[in-house]
């Protein structure tokens, strides 16, 4: 119901911009969010956003360098990564949450996508 894509392999300080589509269920008023894991490391926030759009908040490992952003009626919502560096390399998951607040925990997303991998070359 969830799909990620966008994912790729970049130079350290280039840009890439995910996407995530829902489909199946009707994801109004959803919060959404953007989690990675790396091999070896716990899946950790990145940056959610409000249904609205108006409220996101991003992890402190990427505060300036991605933002979040979404289209309900396209039940789309996006994260654009710039100058990305070796660190960023996970593989990235979209999450849905049907509520107003924005999490920042796994246990606070009902769905999720299958990922899709960044992998960021130094």
């Amino acid at each position: 119901q969830l799909k990620e894509s966008g994912g790729g392999l970049v130079q350290a300080g280039g840009s890439l911009r995910l996407s995530c589509v829902a489909s199946g269920r009707t994801f109004s008023r959803y919060s959404m969010a953007w989690f990675r894991q790396a091999p070896g490391r716990e899946r950790e926030f990145v940056a959610g956003i409000g249904w609205s759009g108006g409220i996101s908040y991003y992890g402190d490992s990427v505060k300036g360098r991605f933002t979040i952003s979404n289209d309900n009626a396209k039940k789309m919502v996006w994260l654009q990564m710039n100058s990305l560096k070796p660190e960023d390399t996970a593989v990235y998951y979209c999450a849905a949450d049907p509520g107003v607040r924005v999490g920042k925990t796994l246990a606070e997303y009902d769905y999720w996508g299958q990922g899709t991998q960044v992998t960021v070359s130094s």
